[in-house]
């Protein structure tokens, strides 16, 4: 009789715990991890899909994860998913990366009709699952954009929430400390049900509406014992230097805090990760490094390899296949037609020439490493144009005026001692300035090549002329 009921008894204890996790999974809090987190904190970050970065973003995600993995930070690594995140891309972050990933429901924004929303922003809600992350003491919330230059492991030593203040009256929510809470969590997805005021429509303008007072704070200053603290507090600006502080100076000059997280809150087609954001913002090469050092390049190298033969082929054909327009016909007389033919050659030749330079910027793989992608950048545009000098006969060197306008700037741009960012902007504005007269002289040198070609040397004869055309001659 005892034992039936210690069999009742589990039964029943079993039956209640399976049903009061139903309610949990219905109303959107993010499923059990894989495995049981080893950390008392843990550093977390979130992925979800629907913008055309996706794929960056995920590059971004992992590089940061390999990094405070690099830097063995005393904390689990988590990625807070949403469900349309690719199921390999979630077996890569486990296997191979070594985080660990909570699957969630995409939080509905409700402030997506606002005068000032930006659709980039839809589903960044999602970060508010952070609190929902209950297994933890503190959890470092992040963006992808942050680059990690030393541990920061004393910032879970900070109370229920803290920020950083970039701007002077707003806090950046692209790193912050907070205290796991269910009853917070549920009282943050009340509050987006109701609509509560929120300046940008983002993750950003409601936390920084939730937490209004964060400003009258004070300074968080880790204690030597590692005691956590209570309360709220403003963390020192060295957890988030904004790269745009850097650009002026050229080096860091940050003297609150630690210098240990540099950020990247700028224009999102400038992100660190893109290869076209160095040197035309000189930090982009240090996320690289960072990248290089951790995830490495593998998944690009294909594409590069193939990119880099075609572009080779492309050169050697055109200089062994150059046409010889001496045996064409040409045509003396300019009637109305002609003229217009000629015009319209003259117009696909400049296009061709723009196409050349424009076309290879589009096909290399966005992520690959800065060096790479300019020296590639530079093979495919002079490849191209090749092909627009070959088929009008026109000279090489005025042709290739932008390709050296392009490498030269780099070259400015790249200068690793200038004393300031104004130094280095007046620098970029006075090549521009000298090479513009260049670039003019080229394009004029250009057209009238072209007159030359398209005048003596006729492109499209009279097709509907007769065997023996008057006014054609044949040149052998």
């Amino acid at each position: 009789m005892g034992k039936l009921k210690l069999l009742i008894s589990i039964l029943i204890l079993t039956l209640t715990t399976v049903v009061a996790g139903v309610p949990a999974a219905i109303g959107g809090v993010p499923s059990t991890p894989a495995r049981k987190g080893v950390h008392r904190n843990a550093y977390a970050t979130m992925m979800y899909m629907g913008t055309p970065r996706d794929y960056e973003f995920y590059v971004a995600t992992r590089v940061m994860l390999r990094s405070l993995s690099r830097l063995s930070v005393d904390a689990d690594l988590v990625v807070i998913a949403s469900h349309d995140v690719p199921l390999h891309w979630v077996r890569t972050l486990e296997q191979e990366d070594g985080a660990m990933v909570v699957s969630v429901e995409n939080l509905n924004n409700p402030y997506k009709g606002q005068s000032n929303f930006n659709l980039r922003f839809k589903l960044t809600m999602n970060k508010l699952y952070a609190w929902s992350l209950t297994d933890y003491e503190r959890v470092v919330m992040l963006d992808a954009d942050n680059l990690f230059l030393q541990k920061t492991d004393e910032l879970f030593q900070c109370g229920q929430f803290c920020a950083v203040f970039i701007n002077p009256c707003i806090f950046h929510t692209g790193l912050f400390v907070l205290q796991p809470s269910t009853i917070v969590f549920k009282d943050m997805l009340h509050q987006l049900k109701v609509g509560m005021d929120n300046a940008d429509g983002a993750d950003q303008g409601f936390i920084g509406a939730y937490f209004p007072d964060l400003l009258d704070q004070p300074m968080f200053h880790p204690s030597v014992n590692g005691t956590k603290l209570q309360g709220n507090y403003r963390l020192p600006l060295g957890y988030q230097m904004d790269a745009s502080y850097y650009y002026l100076r050229l080096h860091w000059s940050v003297p609150c805090g630690p210098n240990s997280v540099i950020t990247f809150p700028g224009a999102p087609w400038l992100k660190p990760w893109y290869w076209w954001s160095w040197p035309v913002l000189p930090l982009g090469i240090q996320w690289h490094e960072q990248r290089l050092q951790t995830l490495g390049y593998d998944a690009e190298r294909p594409l590069v390899l193939i990119q880099t033969v075609l572009y080779l082929g492309i050169i050697v054909m055109t200089r062994v296949a150059r046409p010889n327009l001496s045996k064409l016909c040409y045509r003396r007389e300019n009637t109305k037609s002609i003229l217009l033919i000629r015009t319209g050659l003259k117009l696909i030749a400049i296009w061709s020439i723009l196409a050349a330079y424009i076309i290879p910027f589009f096909l290399i793989p966005h992520t690959v490493h800065p060096l790479i992608g300019w020296g590639l950048y530079l093979l495919g545009s002079f490849a191209l144009s090749c092909i627009a000098m070959n088929i009008f006969l026109l000279p090489m060197l005025p042709v290739l005026v932008p390709w050296l306008g392009i490498f030269g700037v780099l070259l400015v741009m790249a200068y690793p001692w200038y004393s300031d960012g104004i130094v280095r902007a007046l620098a970029v504005f006075a090549y521009a300035f000298c090479a513009s007269p260049v670039a003019w002289t080229a394009l004029v040198k250009i057209v009238s090549c072209l007159n030359v070609s398209l005048e003596r040397e006729g492109f499209l004869p009279r097709l509907s002329e007769s065997a023996a055309p008057v006014g054609f001659n044949k040149l052998y």
